[in-house]
């Protein structure tokens, strides 16, 4: 879609929402997310052998996580901490952050606006990687999942409308920069905005028709337009 679009947005934008895992990290990029979910599947064998095979096969670890509200309490909880204990090694060999998301966080923060970073990975996974490589002073507000409550999960809007009570700022004057269709959705339920990053083949067109403001390719454009320049 056209810059300048994506201008208008971000000129309407006083809160930048950053999606974590595709904007910001390939969080299981040095640890398959395939493996993570068979290691997790076999943490719900352990509670629930009738939910283990719905799980068996599953190679997103979120999904085996939203599976879990069939199991009970005694699974939530312990598929989530299994997950976070997961996530938080994974990014340590995650490598470095996605090209362009330093920049956009940097011109994000340089701009005057508040930024959080709104995930459906864990806090504590969010914090390590920000941590890790320096990031944690552009970022005003983490809001990881609800944990033990999976149906929190974007594309609940939960985790948007908190963020923006936090930053003090209207929803509807926040945006968020995601890289799937359940990101574009819960900004839209949240009355926000929302910059499609299509980091992959054929991404474009299944975020455009979810309703994506607008649809960028790099989080370099973002870092751009975030900076004020054409």
């Amino acid at each position: 879609m056209g810059g300048s679009r994506l201008s208008e947005v971000i000129g309407a934008t006083k809160g930048v929402l950053f999606d974590f895992d595709g904007p910001i990290c390939d969080v299981f990029a040095g640890r398959p997310a395939p493996g993570v979910a068979r290691e997790l599947s076999e943490v719900v064998a352990r509670h629930d052998a009738t939910l283990c095979g719905k799980t068996r096969g599953v190679g997103d670890p979120m999904e085996i996580l939203r599976l879990t509200v069939q199991g009970g309490e005694p699974v939530i909880r312990a598929v989530e901490e299994s997950l976070t204990k997961a996530e938080v090694s994974a990014v340590k060999v995650a490598g470095p952050p996605v090209p362009g998301a330093v920049a956009a966080l940097k011109a994000a923060h340089s701009s005057g606006r508040r930024v959080a970073v709104v995930s459906n990975n864990s806090t504590a996974c969010v914090r390590a990687f920000l941590m890790l490589h320096g990031l944690q002073h552009l970022v005003h507000e983490v809001v990881g999942r609800a944990a033990y409550w999976p149906d929190l999960m974007k594309p609940d809007p939960y985790s948007l409308l908190l963020a923006a009570a936090r930053l003090h700022i209207y929803p509807d004057h926040c945006t968020l920069i995601g890289d799937s269709v359940t990101d574009v959705e819960a900004a839209h339920t949240a009355g926000a905005m929302s910059i499609g990053f299509a980091n992959k083949q054929h991404k474009d067109l299944a975020l455009a028709q979810a309703g994506a403001d607008v649809v960028v390719t790099d989080m370099a454009t973002v870092a751009v337009a975030l900076a004020g320049l054409d």
